[in-house]
């Protein structure tokens, strides 16, 4: 195909979706930390199961709540289908100041997977950075000079494979894509919370769970270990490990937490550096042709009168 058709292409669908994606890949940017800082949960000896029980009796006596997860960078705990306070785990006692990191991850996580609300925006804009990057592939291998294009097109090149699993991995995710298969069938009726966090903390360290909570009938618990984030569900035999998620562990960075957050944060500056240079480059462009056209049309003119 035509490199001038091509490159148009690519130029063009940036343009399209460049607002999007930039908020697409900010926001992904800042949720890339997340699992460097949760994954090294809570101090020892501040939560246990007896504790974590207590709190729960203490904010839903009922026993309404669906699930909680544990902010182990703010130290809290959040109750999921219950109007309850956030908890502060350090004092056992409702959270009294908002956790800024927390809020601004929760900001985040909302923005990149929904966008206000357009979803489809969100998939959408997923599937033209990777008809970008396609685009850019069957451009060529690029010369490599010391400008701003040398630099744009260096960059995309040499990360390549890692900037391609990023959006395609989000597409997996966005369409139910596991590639492990369905989950075993429940075998059991989902336990109680309380039981939950009793069953789990004969097998685990609660202090590096990150939440339990009833996933479409079933109670799952997903927990760091080693840096990587896995999940269980509750079985006749206590807890199970379910399959991997690849396309989800790769994709949010759970699967080696110092590891693939630090890649995760050198995809998203790649990306919204090649965002931003290409532009940019576009931008450029199209200040360098007015200065010609005006004098084109000004020479025109003058020989008129002439």
């Amino acid at each position: 195909m035509n490199n001038a058709l091509l490159l148009k292409l690519h130029r063009w669908t940036t343009l399209v979706f460049a607002l999007p994606l930039i908020a697409i890949i900010f926001t992904g940017l800042i949720l890339s930390v997340e699992p460097i800082l949760q994954s090294r949960g809570l101090p020892a000896g501040m939560v246990d199961a007896d504790r974590i029980v207590g709190l729960l009796q203490r904010y839903d006596p009922a026993g309404k709540a669906r699930g909680f997860a544990i902010n182990a960078s703010g130290r809290q705990m959040r109750l999921m289908g219950v109007n309850a306070p956030t908890i502060d785990l350090a004092t056992g006692e409702a959270a009294t100041a908002s956790d800024p990191v927390g809020d601004v991850l929760l900001w985040a996580r909302r923005t990149h997977e929904h966008l206000l609300g357009y979803d489809w925006l969100v998939i959408g804009s997923t599937i033209a950075m990777v008809v970008i990057m396609i685009i850019g592939i069957l451009m060529g291998l690029p010369r490599l000079r010391n400008s701003l294009a040398g630099w744009h097109k260096g960059a995309a090149w040499f990360t390549l494979p890692l900037l391609l699993l990023s959006p395609i991995t989000g597409l997996f995710m966005a369409f139910g894509l596991t590639l492990s298969g369905p989950p075993p069938a429940a075998t059991r009726a989902p336990l109680p919370l309380a039981d939950a966090v009793r069953t789990i903390a004969q097998s685990h360290d609660v202090a590096h769970l990150s939440m339990i909570a009833n996933r479409g009938g079933r109670m799952m618990a997903r927990l760091y270990e080693g840096g990587e984030l896995r999940a269980y569900s509750f079985t006749a035999d206590g807890v199970t490990p379910l399959a991997r998620n690849w396309p989800r562990l790769l994709h949010e960075g759970n699967w080696s937490a110092l590891i693939s957050g630090l890649l995760n944060v050198i995809v998203s500056v790649v990306l919204f550096g090649l965002l931003i240079t290409g532009l940019l480059l576009w931008s450029r462009r199209k200040l360098r042709r007015r200065p010609q056209a005006t004098t084109t049309a000004n020479g025109t003119a003058a020989t008129g009168a002439a």
